[in-house]
């Protein structure tokens, strides 16, 4: 069995912190260049982009601080921001000539991303759920996903999803399918021609993730 991945114990960490720096040496291997980040600095948040990594994390200010908009990385009070969540990319193969891969804003968006460079990502997850009949079912003690991992894998192993929407409208501009497991701070948007258009759902069980969205839980809640 593959140990956890260490990313869950990232979490609350500063930009700055030794933990965060071994991780992303861990990825990018010898290429120091893709460790670094672009910066979007907002009042209420603060984005590291690592587009060649698959990662973008996502930090909060403290109370109290405010940062400018457009700051650089060294002109930030890192003691001050705190690591809330972070989004993992996978991009999964789409038909160029299909009617769902028209290409939009957030496809640009997305598509400045690489695949995440590490498989598989394993996490602890363990107790029960309830099935779609409501009666409680055990869990597998960890969650592993790989770049090929596919909605019926996820409801498998982590039951039906507590929040999830998308998947409606027109084949041109519907919003991808996604699932939200809120107590186990997972949120998983697919990707590819089975996740969009007016038939998503009965197709989502075949779709690839595209990002994982993680982010903190507090014990108990």
């Amino acid at each position: 069995m593959s140990p956890q991945s260490a990313v869950r114990n990232l979490f609350r960490l500063n930009p700055s912190s030794s933990e965060i720096s071994q991780y992303l040496t861990t990825l990018a291997l010898s290429d120091t260049a893709s460790a670094t980040p672009e910066v979007k600095s907002y009042p209420d948040a603060v984005y590291f982009n690592y587009y060649a990594l698959g990662l973008s994390l996502l930090f909060t200010p403290l109370p109290g601080y405010k940062p400018r908009i457009g700051l650089k990385f060294s002109e930030l009070n890192s003691d001050q921001l705190i690591l809330d969540s972070l989004d993992i990319y996978n991009i999964p193969t789409s038909s160029a000539s299909g009617p769902r891969s028209k290409i939009t804003s957030s496809r640009i968006a997305e598509l400045a991303f690489s695949s995440f460079p590490q498989f598989p990502l394993v996490f602890d997850i363990g107790g029960e759920v309830k099935g779609k009949d409501g009666e409680a079912q055990g869990r597998p003690p960890t969650l592993e996903i790989t770049s090929q991992t596919t909605g019926k894998d996820f409801v498998q192993c982590l039951g039906e999803p507590d929040r999830k929407g998308g998947g409606s409208g027109p084949s041109s501009g519907s919003i991808g399918i996604w699932c939200e497991w809120t107590k186990d701070g997972i949120m998983i948007e697919f990707g590819g021609d089975e996740a969009n258009g007016p038939q998503a759902w009965e197709r989502g069980k075949d779709a690839v993730w595209k990002v994982i969205t993680l982010f903190s839980v507090t014990p108990g809640k």
